[in-house]
């Protein structure tokens, strides 16, 4: 049978788009394996390293109530399941396993989400609320291990308790960070650590927004969960008039833009009232239908409280000031206000 030429190219056009699509059947298929075997292995390494010290554990109480650790005993431990099976039986490590299982005694309130590395830092949380919100946080966020330790370090679950109430707290503590209102997304205080800029070096506002959009990723980080850029010095022209807004953002989950300027010293009466000029242009000239309001946040170096509070009367509940700083917050501060905070709530 002879076939003609458009024919031909019909027949070699089906061919190569059915060949296409088996190969992206294939590779499709491939990649959901092997993401399976990684899930399969992990969840298995972090059940073994449970039950290892659930062992370890069971053992040094040998049936009392106290444990009577011998300060030997991991030693021997690595030594010998080192000699017998190789790496992985350091002396941290199986530390660590012992540790893991006292944090979490119940297995099956693991998650197959959180790698072991996951599980080794959050073993280093004493207080049970603050390591529950970071585990919770970990699989709502899906942050990588350097991601969890650079919140913990910036003792994030302390600054977003410093706005809430003790059932806020409580409620954190339980199920992370909501992503609901407007107010879920601010943090009192902001940390910009990763900016290393060395205090008490002043660095100009353009200077600092530089230095930010050169580190992206861990801004974004910073902000938290939903945030994509938009612009920076975005332009706005009002009655022939321009301004600018320092940065724009946009909340993938609250569905709104996010307004930020940035000041280096204390925040100004005048500084809010801008802010709100920004929030009404962008309501009423860069809104597409189904975005909600705009969300306003000025951070300044410093911050009146009193003056806010006025300055911000019967103005939009969506314009908030916030504080940042260079470097990382005092731990044992941070949490002495937390525990007056439930300490007044319990009178």
């Amino acid at each position: 049978m002879m076939f003609s030429d458009m024919e031909i190219q019909v027949r070699e056009v089906n061919h190569s788009k059915l060949y296409r699509e088996l190969l992206e059947r294939i590779s499709r298929r491939y990649a959901e394996g092997q993401a399976q075997a990684v899930r399969s292995v992990n969840e298995a390494i972090v059940e073994t390293n449970w039950h290892i010290g659930q062992y370890i554990v069971e053992y040094e109480q040998k049936g009392k109530s106290k444990a009577e650790y011998g300060s030997h005993l991991l030693i021997n431990l690595s030594r010998d399941l080192t000699l017998l099976h190789g790496r992985g039986f350091s002396r941290p490590n199986l530390n660590n396993m012992r540790m893991f299982y006292l944090r979490y005694p119940i297995c099956q309130k693991l998650s197959n989400k959180l790698t072991w590395s996951h599980y080794c830092e959050l073993i280093r949380i004493s207080d049970d609320a603050e390591r529950s919100f970071y585990e919770q946080q970990t699989m709502l966020e899906n942050w990588s291990v350097p991601e969890l330790k650079r919140q913990k370090e910036t003792s994030l679950f302390m600054r977003l308790a410093l706005s809430k109430n003790k059932d806020e707290i409580l409620q954190l503590a339980r199920s992370g960070q909501a992503m609901e209102t407007p107010k879920d997304i601010i943090k009192d205080i902001y940390v910009f650590e990763f900016l290393k800029i060395p205090e008490p070096y002043k660095v100009s506002e353009v200077g600092l927004e530089e230095r930010l959009l050169d580190n992206l990723q861990a801004f974004l980080l910073e902000l938290g969960k939903g945030f994509t850029f938009v612009g920076r010095q975005y332009r706005l022209m009002i009655n022939n008039t321009p301004f600018r807004v320092d940065l724009v953002f946009y909340h993938r989950i609250l569905r709104c833009f996010v307004l930020i300027d940035l000041k280096i010293n204390e925040v100004k009466h005048d500084d809010i009232g801008q802010m709100n000029m920004y929030m009404g242009y962008f309501a009423k000239e860069e809104n597409y239908e189904g975005d909600n309001p705009p969300i306003g946040i000025i951070l300044s170096k410093e911050k009146d409280d009193l003056l806010v509070e006025y300055a911000t009367y019967e103005m939009s509940s969506q314009l908030f000031v916030s504080k940042y700083q260079l470097y990382l917050p005092d731990k044992e501060e941070l949490k002495a206000i937390i525990s007056n905070q439930l300490e007044v709530a319990e009178e």
